[in-house]
């Protein structure tokens, strides 16, 4: 195993993961935002050196973590060889055994642990924390212009401020908890986001964007839907992604169908492969 903590090599990683796409999105995102400041504090483990077939992004060693906060104690996953990826995680301490964690990606098979596979129909049902399976992944082309909408002139289109993270855990289907409340406020602090406030400075429509660059928490309050916020929202987010050179990208359910056909509308790619997040917990806790 080899922590990767040269920039040089970190730049060269992140051009040789775009010769990878779909597959490697969810960690060329996060060796994005490592190589843009690493404002979460993220490093990279890869098996071999430049001819990698494993490549993890992980926390820092060094970093204080709460062994429960599995939102901010996440993993990145992409790998050439299955096998790689097996040796890396079971004879390696590439991964934190003792804490509750999530590791994401776009490949099927992240299913090895500790040198055990468990089998995708018993998998789902002991640890995966949504139903996953049904979960599509998304890439936002480039778009030539924001969405034109007559908007009241007491709604400001802004960004999301920390005040909002209640809010935003209150009506998040993966949090309403105080460890969510507190990820969601450090993503506010670190990465873009876009949000329609009404004259109070209340948010009414917003989305924001995670650790792998992930475009996510797209939602509009129930009474102030069917106006076009969602749509004004994520093409804004998505323009300002492409600005700073990152790929806008999502997951949405199969069964979200307002969310696909919205999607659909902005000529939102589809990609062939669903996204995967595995939730491990320690028999412990």
């Amino acid at each position: 195993m080899l922590v990767l903590n040269c920039s040089m090599k970190l730049q060269m990683l992140e051009k040789m993961l775009r010769w990878s796409f779909p597959e490697s999105l969810k960690v060329y995102g996060a060796v994005m935002n490592i190589n843009r400041g690493n404002p979460f504090r993220k490093e990279v483990v890869v098996d071999s050196w430049p001819d990698f077939k494993a490549v993890i992004t992980r926390p820092q060693k060094e970093n204080e973590m709460d062994d429960l906060d599995h939102y901010t104690n996440a993993y990145a996953v992409f790998y050439k060889e299955l096998k790689a990826y097996q040796e890396l995680l079971e004879n390696t301490n590439a991964i934190n055994w003792g804490q509750i964690f999530q590791i994401q990606g776009v490949q099927s098979r992240l299913t090895w642990f500790k040198g055990n596979r468990i089998e995708k129909n018993s998998w789902f049902k002991k640890i995966l924390m949504d139903n996953l399976e049904n979960v599509r992944h998304s890439f936002l082309p480039n778009m030539p212009s924001v969405l034109s909408l007559r908007m009241d002139p007491k709604l400001t289109l802004s960004v999301l401020d920390v005040s909002h993270a209640s809010l935003l855990s209150k009506t998040w289907s993966r949090g309403r908890n105080t460890r969510s409340q507190k990820y969601l406020a450090n993503l506010i602090c670190c990465f873009p986001s876009v949000c329609v406030l009404d004259d109070n400075g209340y948010p009414l429509s917003w989305s924001l964007t995670d650790q792998f660059a992930t475009m996510i928490h797209g939602y509009t309050l129930p009474e102030h839907r069917r106006k076009g916020y969602s749509r004004l929202v994520a093409t804004t987010l998505a323009k300002k992604l492409h600005s700073h050179g990152f790929p806008a990208q999502g997951n949405v359910l199969e069964t979200n169908l307002p969310s696909i056909t919205l999607l659909k509308s902005m000529n939102a790619q589809f990609l062939p492969c669903s996204f995967f997040r595995v939730i491990h917990t320690p028999f412990h806790f």
